[in-house]
């Protein structure tokens, strides 16, 4: 245990961590871990592999994502949003190249191999937009005269279009919404929230429109016709499990689930430990989500504000997206759960995203001791 007197970088981080924050953080990666040993099995033996070749993985990927984690939550503000400017124009070139060279998968191309190893550029992409965005607000919010609205608008398009063009239709949306809510705290008018409004409503329609694969997903949601095999078994092992669940290891519905372990995880959290498991799932994420939202209007500094209103707004609606396609509320979209799907991009963005959020809501003493200090000086009657 770390002394108060103890003025090094680790005490420091220590005392001023918002520990409710790690302790979920870390609760996430090991529901991930222990998940993947109960999802991934039947789907490794189904292609070949031995039976805990994702799950091994699954753990290799949340060392490097806590270390990751733990080593951004080090960060002042000013180191954050220079990491996140090299960052993001690291991955604006790399989403340009996953266009050409990129690895196609089910039609999208949306990685890219480098040394190897398979990359998302856009789970990287998301939290260094975020940063950006909340800076180029904060900036215009502080002297008018500067066009940061104007600037976040155009990083938007761009981006957006990037997504579209691989095509990524539920990365656009989380990237979106975000944006839109971000705008919504640094204050936009009224006109701008009706201009936006109309043009999500013509972007969806146009994406129904000219994408086949999303006009397909639509219409199996709203009529229940063609092929719903993948979702039908979700909710089939939620049914399956009840309120406590069939025990670990002991799910069968699980086995021909073709992404059991990815982007039906939830569905098998809740036929192997049942509903009570899926209940405590979302408590954790409804958690994070309100208390970054809380944390976010009490704070004074816009940047501040913006990025961790930001960047848990994109981390709830993530997880929202996934546990809803699991429960069939909306159409089938190729969503992780963060922190318990199974995915190497995924797990080490999620994670520098809940750095950044560790790092920016830390306790800072020297204000709290400057502010003590003024006030004490205004408390001394002038002689």
């Amino acid at each position: 245990m770390q002394s108060r007197l103890d003025k090094s970088p680790v005490a420091t981080w220590w005392w001023t961590i918002d520990r409710w924050f790690l302790a979920a953080f870390l609760s996430l990666m090991g529901l991930g871990i222990v998940l993947s040993f109960a999802a991934s099995p039947a789907v490794a033996e189904r292609i070949g592999l031995s039976s805990f070749h994702f799950a091994t993985r699954q753990i290799i990927f949340t060392i490097p994502a806590l270390v990751v984690m733990l080593a951004v939550s080090f960060l002042q503000a000013r180191q954050i949003r220079r990491m996140s400017l090299v960052l993001i124009c690291v991955m604006l070139v790399l989403m340009v190249a996953v266009l050409y060279v990129g690895v196609e998968v089910k039609g999208a191309r949306r990685w890219v191999s480098l040394a190897g190893l398979s990359i998302q550029p856009s789970e990287f992409l998301k939290p260094a937009f975020v940063i950006i965005c909340a800076w180029l607000f904060a900036e215009h919010k502080r002297q008018l005269d500067i066009p940061g609205n104007l600037f976040a608008l155009l990083l938007l398009v761009l981006v957006v279009s990037l997504l579209v063009a691989q095509p990524d239709l539920g990365q656009t949306m989380l990237v979106t919404g975000t944006w839109g809510v971000m705008f919504f705290m640094a204050g936009l008018p009224w006109l701008w929230i009706m201009a936006l409004g109309i043009t999500g409503a013509t972007g969806l329609f146009a994406a129904y429109t000219v994408f086949p694969h999303v006009a397909l997903r639509i219409n199996k949601f709203l009529t229940g016709e063609g092929d719903t095999f993948q979702v039908d078994m979700g909710r089939e092992a939620l049914i399956n499990g009840s309120w406590f669940g069939v025990g670990p290891g002991e799910g069968t519905v699980k086995r021909i689930v073709p992404d059991a372990h990815t982007d039906f995880v939830f569905s098998v959290a809740g036929e192997e430990f049942g509903l009570i498991m899926c209940f405590f799932i979302m408590s954790i994420f409804a958690f994070i989500v309100l208390r970054g939202l809380s944390i976010a209007l009490k704070e004074h500094d816009d940047f501040t504000r913006y990025a961790v209103g930001g960047l848990v707004t994109i981390f709830g609606l993530q997880s929202a997206i996934n546990m809803c396609v699991n429960l069939q509320l909306m159409p089938a979209k190729g969503m992780t759960l963060p922190f318990i799907s199974y995915g190497g991009s995924s797990q080490i963005a999620i994670a520098v995203s809940m750095g950044m959020v560790l790092a920016l809501t830390r306790k800072r003493p020297e204000k709290r001791k400057q502010m003590g200090f003024v006030l004490a000086q205004r408390a001394i009657p002038a002689e």
